[in-house]
């Protein structure tokens, strides 16, 4: 949603009055499966119901309202947990059994309320922020603290507080390199503001990007895709209102822009995610409606970055606004306001066609073109649990057999894969693990940022019946970041390795 100035509201009145009142949780509605189109009220097709939390469960509601949304799976218990965006702060609910979540408690906002907060999480640790909500910050909540709630819901407190920009519309992070992009602040003229984020508690300003102004939201990545020049770098792209742009970002005090794209007929470029494979990259417009009776979503093909192509246009079925989407698989799910959640399969992306093939309604109210409903879903889940967060109507626990659960995992596929680095960062010996399917021929070695070999791993066959070990000795490498490259006959594997000594 674009940002747009609130009505004043003083963060500390609405405090006290919390302070006041003692909140309840609300038990969960039981599983509803899709039946004949509906689930219960809600217009489906796919998509089972198996909760809904209302917004009533997480405290008053005005002015609290429904945002944005992320999760968290605990890597010593398997829990799974919603991190939930209200107007007033963030609450954290366990969805390990999904049919009856636990509403554990908030986070209040750490200034004043806000219609718009954003949510990510890295090492255990979720970041929020908040815009048109003053001196905000980024606050920095330890996730494993919900491991032990002895009286749900509680108040929390934040475990710390980054107040180098103030208020500012989302935060990005590469949970593989441990930095923060935040976009959307007055730092950085908008733009992406770098914060290092690898000591969760302790975070430092690493860098700023101002070149292409304001940044609605950003994915930022390792890459891992099929451009030779840039795989293993630092990438981040950047949702610009009218076009977005591919930015280098590996050196941190000196971002350099890759390419810009473009599409026909931009209103608000808000939002977008790479496909798995890196290829495609897909945006959604926010504000499009006068030039598309019914949503639209833009695709890029990113196989060259330095020349990302428009390549074509999804028009959903309905006239509704449409807002955030994720990709898990070979299925993008979009949050469409009004029109609730919408799944796409992406077979056919080569073909230039995408097919919706699920759908669950969050909002039965209406499908106009508002900014009511459903704003943002979290797919990310091993189990398959997908959460969605409505504006109006609160956290939907919801799914699909689109994707696979705890109990019928998918069937695995043979294919190359590099591990990551165990320790990394790392002041000594580091390992990694490469997997083939079939027998092949590699090289395995470490390079600089600048492209140029400091150490051969290892010359020689890899066969599918055992991993090849490949060690990295970090005590003959001086401190810095590194990239462990593998290459084989028709592929190319890259990591990257942080020494420190």
């Amino acid at each position: 949603m674009p940002s747009r100035p609130l009505p004043a509201f003083s963060g500390a009145a609405f405090l006290a009055a919390l302070a006041l009142c003692v909140f309840t949780a609300v038990p969960a509605r039981a599983q509803t499966p899709c039946e004949g189109g509906f689930a219960g009220n809600y217009p489906c097709e796919g998509v089972d119901l198996l909760a809904n939390l209302p917004l009533s469960t997480f405290g008053p509601v005005v002015p609290s309202r429904g945002n944005d949304i992320w999760g968290w799976t605990d890597p010593q218990t398997g829990r799974e947990y919603a991190l939930v965006g209200l107007t007033n702060g963030t609450a954290f609910v366990d969805v390990t059994e999904p049919t009856a979540p636990v509403y554990l408690g908030k986070l209040p906002t750490a200034t004043d309320a806000s219609t718009w907060r954003d949510i990510k999480v890295y090492a255990d640790h979720a970041f929020v922020v908040a815009d048109n909500a003053g001196s905000h910050g980024l606050q920095v909540f330890d996730l494993t603290r919900l491991r032990d709630v002895a009286s749900p819901p509680v108040t929390f407190t934040h475990d710390a507080r980054f107040t180098g920009f103030g208020s500012a519309h989302n935060v990005a992070i590469d949970t593989e390199s441990g930095f923060a992009y935040v976009v959307g602040s007055f730092q950085c003229s908008g733009g992406l503001y770098i914060v290092d984020v690898r000591d969760p508690l302790n975070p430092v300003e690493a860098g700023c990007y101002p070149d292409d102004g304001y940044s609605h939201d950003a994915q930022c990545v390792t890459y891992a895709g099929p451009d030779p020049d840039h795989q293993g770098k630092e990438i981040c792209v950047g949702s610009n209102e009218n076009h977005i742009v591919i930015v280098d970002v590996e050196d941190k005090a000196n971002p350099e822009p890759i390419s810009r794209g473009f599409y026909p007929e931009p209103w608000y470029t808000h939002q977008g995610w790479f496909t798995e494979d890196f290829r495609y990259f897909l945006v959604d417009d926010e504000l499009d409606d006068s030039v598309s009776p019914t949503t639209r979503t833009l695709i890029f093909n990113v196989e060259d970055l330095d020349n990302p192509e428009f390549a074509f246009t999804y028009f959903g079925p309905i006239e509704t606004t449409d807002h955030n989407l994720y990709i898990r698989g070979n299925h993008a799910f979009l949050s469409n306001y009004e029109g609730g959640l919408r799944i796409l399969d992406l077979s056919g992306i080569d073909d230039g066609t995408l097919v919706e093939v699920g759908s669950f309604d969050t909002y039965p109210q209406g499908n106009g073109e508002s900014y009511d409903g459903q704003w943002s879903n979290y797919p990310f889940f091993a189990s398959g649990t997908i959460i969605a967060n409505d504006r109006d109507n609160g956290l939907f626990v919801l799914q699909t057999d689109l994707l696979p659960s705890a109990a019928e995992p998918s069937a695995p596929q043979a294919h190359t894969v590099l591990s990551a680095p165990v320790p990394n960062p790392a002041d000594g010996r580091s390992t990694l693990t490469l997997t083939v399917p079939e027998p092949v021929e590699v090289v395995a070695e470490v390079l600089d940022l600048r492209g140029r070999r400091v150490a051969l791993l290892y010359e020689g066959p890899a066969a599918p019946s055992a991993p090849l070990v490949l060690a990295v000795d970090g005590a003959d490498l001086p401190a810095g970041l590194y990239l462990v490259r593998v290459t084989g006959p028709d592929f190319t594997a890259t990591r990257r390795l942080s020494l420190v000594h």
